[in-house]
């Protein structure tokens, strides 16, 4: 079923391709992807790092990314949680920017029946095609991070795609470009001279769910991961809020 729903859209895939313009120019200050290539011999995989020493939590990136994809009121593609926690009177505040990990084994794409979400070979991103999709929502339950939603106007899920569109123009992702810290870098996990695989090797990195095995590729620097609903809060005043819709993590 996949393989002919792959076949039947030619045209469409090669346009989400880019037909191979991201292979000729560089993303966000990393070496283009031609070189991580020439150095590693792998293909490029592209990823987020965000650096929570410089987050304000000012919404910047939750903002532009609506405006970029005019995205339906209610839903979010990208959005910020409010990390509280402590106890009376040494309470502090810190933030968790949120969005698709785009997972180097996405459980999204195992679970959807018509080959509509997949992983682009060429950059690792992981994309819905509309025009495929069933709205079956087994893509959106079978996501460890709640990062997508059925869009209301499509019918289709969504989620974030690192703005493919623009990537494959040699332009960083909206949320990166509005970021007023800096707190937010994009680029080829797999060149080991880009801006991100630098930051990651000199510093101490996590992830969101490292045990659920998908091999996220959007990283973390100074982040409080703590979860009200976990052994973790050993008695601590602890409250994550959002603007989303939906108030429950995942």
């Amino acid at each position: 079923m996949t393989s002919q729903a792959n076949s039947s859209t030619p045209d469409r895939r090669a346009f989400l391709r880019g037909d191979g313009i991201a292979a000729a120019v560089g993303i966000g200050g990393a070496a283009a992807p031609r070189t991580a290539r020439a150095v590693t011999g792998l293909k490029p995989q592209y990823g987020m790092l965000m650096d929570l020493r410089k987050c304000t939590g000012c919404h910047a990136c939750s903002v532009s990314c609506k405006a970029e994809f005019d995205v339906p009121l209610g839903a979010t593609r990208s959005w910020v949680e409010y990390v509280e926690k402590g106890n009376y009177p040494n309470v502090r505040r810190s933030f968790l920017p949120r969005l698709c990990n785009h997972c180097s084994k996405p459980q999204c794409v195992d679970v959807c029946p018509t080959g509509a979400t997949w992983k682009r070979a060429e950059d690792g991103i992981v994309v819905v095609d509309a025009d495929i999709c069933i709205g079956c929502k087994y893509c959106i339950q079978a996501c460890p991070y709640d990062a997508r939603f059925l869009n209301p106007v499509t019918g289709s899920a969504d989620k974030c795609d690192f703005c493919q569109h623009r990537v494959t123009q040699g332009l960083e992702p909206s949320c990166i470009n509005t970021c007023i810290g800096k707190a937010r870098i994009f680029g080829d996990l797999n060149d080991p001279k880009s801006e991100i695989s630098k930051m990651i090797a000199t510093n101490p990195v996590t992830v969101l769910r490292p045990e659920m095995g998908t091999e996220p590729n959007v990283f973390y620097i100074a982040a409080d991961h703590s979860d009200p609903h976990t052994s973790h809060a050993n008695g601590q005043y602890i409250r994550v809020e959002t603007h989303r819709r939906q108030q429950e993590r995942k």
